[in-house]
């Protein structure tokens, strides 16, 4: 009886099936992980939102409202330090303009005395 090429080689110690040799990756990229890990996390806080408030709406709305408390107050950082940044800005101009004509007319001084 002839065997097929499969059986003969997981007969012999030192190979091994054929259909062993293939190697197969545990779990995809890691972002796809931290993407579903990020879902999962999302839906379990609706559920217990929805369970709480008696709604899903309601727990809906419980989340927008933290969501759009964080976004005010991301936004109103940012606009406070964009209004120093332009303060500072302002400034350096300022001191710039005062500052050209004196270097105009030490360079020009430096000049006539070559």
């Amino acid at each position: 009886m002839r065997f097929s090429e499969p059986v003969r080689m997981a007969d012999d110690g030192e190979h091994s099936p054929v259909w062993a040799r293939t190697k197969r990756r545990s779990g995809g990229t890691p972002l796809v992980g931290v993407l579903v890990t990020l879902l999962a996390l999302f839906g379990v806080l609706t559920a217990v939102l929805g369970i709480k408030e008696q709604s899903l709406a309601e727990g809906g709305a419980m989340m927008d409202g933290w969501i759009t408390q964080a976004v005010s107050t991301v936004k109103g950082e940012a606009s406070e330090g964009g209004a120093e940044t332009a303060d500072a800005t302002g400034a350096a101009a300022e001191a710039a303009t005062e500052a050209a004509p004196a270097g105009a007319m030490a360079a020009a001084d430096a000049m006539k005395k070559q």
